[in-house]
């Protein structure tokens, strides 16, 4: 047996879990990033995984690895910086129970993080967020459940692995109302709520009808919700607003070929009003005079007096 083996699961059992207590989410990514370097090494140096060795992973190899990672399977730098870090943490680790391959893990802990772009995180305005809460369909319990878990993460902000990890114990009515929930880094966080909020709670939650322990926002099989199951949800509810929003439009602004190009021409200055450039009174002082007069009406008479 190499030492590669027994040094990957003393880091996960021993390390992460019981020293660091790491969350479940950091534990799975972790073992996500050396299931995908295991795999590439292996198919690179034409080895078997249980033959791999910690020198088998020199700098060059980590190098080609995250290249793979942009290159081939299209990551992010973000994404590639993550799986950078749990090597280093495992590297770190590993240095103290092998110092005879010191020099080798001394190289990979030298490879830096690849600088990348930061995303602005941007904000619903008021009729986007109305569009949104209004596109789920309140005639079945997904389109209230999903009502209910928009409501809460648009005025509580809470991430959606907070979201999904809510139970019907978290949410306390009555005076103080307020969510609590155990967020990043086993922080638990105490969040207010205002009063809509809390009628559209209370109705789902009567009608959830759960334990304590139960999932606030569960699937059709009473099962929490998965990140993926939440980001389409989110997204389908997001085009269904989008397209709504069109239609108003369009029908608010009918377009020339309808027949209506004055009505369009009335919508689109009513809509750009804001960009139209201020009426000027026809007597300003500053206009020149017009180059052509309306016919005043003649005061005199069409024949001359005998």
């Amino acid at each position: 047996m190499t030492a590669l083996a027994p040094t990957l699961q003393a880091f996960f059992t021993d390390r992460l879990i019981r020293q660091r207590q790491a969350s479940p989410h950091t534990i799975t990514a972790y073992r996500n990033t050396w299931r995908l370097l295991i795999v590439f090494t292996a198919q690179r140096l034409s080895k078997a995984p249980s033959r791999l060795d910690v020198a088998d992973l020199d700098a060059p190899l980590i190098a080609a690895f995250l290249d793979h990672l942009e290159h081939d399977r299209g990551n992010s730098a973000r994404t590639r910086n993550a799986c950078l870090a749990a090597i280093h943490s495992l590297f770190q680790f590993a240095v103290l129970r092998h110092p005879e391959h010191a020099n080798d893990i001394d190289r990979v802990l030298a490879i830096p993080s690849k600088r990348a772009d930061r995303a602005l995180v941007t904000y619903l305005t008021e009729p986007e967020l109305d569009a949104l809460l209004t596109s789920p369909d309140r005639g079945t319990p997904t389109g209230r459940r999903d009502r209910a878990l928009i409501l809460l993460a648009a005025q509580t902000g809470l991430r959606a692995s907070e979201l999904t990890s809510l139970t019907c114990a978290d949410v306390h009515f009555g005076a103080g109302a307020h969510v609590s929930c155990r967020g990043k880094g086993r922080k638990d966080r105490i969040t207010p709520l205002t009063a809509g909020t809390v009628a559209v709670l209370r109705v789902w939650t009567a009608e959830r009808a759960g334990n304590p322990t139960d999932p606030l926002f569960p699937t059709r099989r009473g099962q929490p919700l998965s990140l993926d199951a939440l980001e389409r949800r989110v997204a389908h509810h997001a085009q269904h607003a989008a397209r709504t929003e069109d239609q108003e439009d369009h029908a608010a602004y009918p377009a020339p070929h309808r027949g209506d190009a004055t009505a369009t021409r009335r919508g689109r200055h009513h809509r750009d009003r804001a960009l139209a450039r201020p009426r000027i009174r026809a007597n300003h002082p500053n206009l020149p005079e017009r180059r052509h007069h309306t016919q005043r009406a003649s005061t005199e008479p069409d024949h001359p007096p005998d």
